[in-house]
């Protein structure tokens, strides 16, 4: 992540590949941002047995709205019996969450899964 925190500028793009939602969020998630953003992960959650991987590759500065905005979403879709998996190769996020005690609470990767294996995306943490 980069130490850039002038302006929040998150947005996000929405695809699926076999079952499983890719939203790949860009920019700062941050207090301005994290709200933004909840209305379009509650859609991609609101079914049952969501299967949803964010890519968080592009993310610039991620704060505590933006961490209780992905546990809001991981406590979503764990209440529908889903899977939820976070793209982050960042050295920086991985330490923040092992900082804040979330670095057991999610499912992690360093490198996206190609389309046919999102369903064995690995846990690596």
């Amino acid at each position: 992540m980069a130490d850039n925190h002038t302006r929040s500028t998150a947005y996000h793009t929405v695809h699926s590949a076999d079952g499983t939602t890719v939203v790949t969020l860009r920019g700062e998630i941050d207090v301005l941002a994290a709200p933004a953003l909840r209305p379009a992960l509650d859609t991609v959650t609101s079914g049952p047995e969501p299967d949803l991987v964010l890519d968080l590759r592009a993310v610039s500065f991620i704060d505590c709205s933006g961490l209780g905005m992905l546990c809001r979403t991981r406590n979503r879709i764990r209440s529908r019996h889903g899977r939820l998996r976070l793209i982050a190769p960042d050295d920086a996020f991985l330490r923040l969450l092992r900082r804040t005690g979330l670095d057991g609470a999610f499912e992690l990767s360093r490198t996206p899964p190609r389309p046919t294996a999102l369903a064995a995306l690995p846990c690596a943490g």
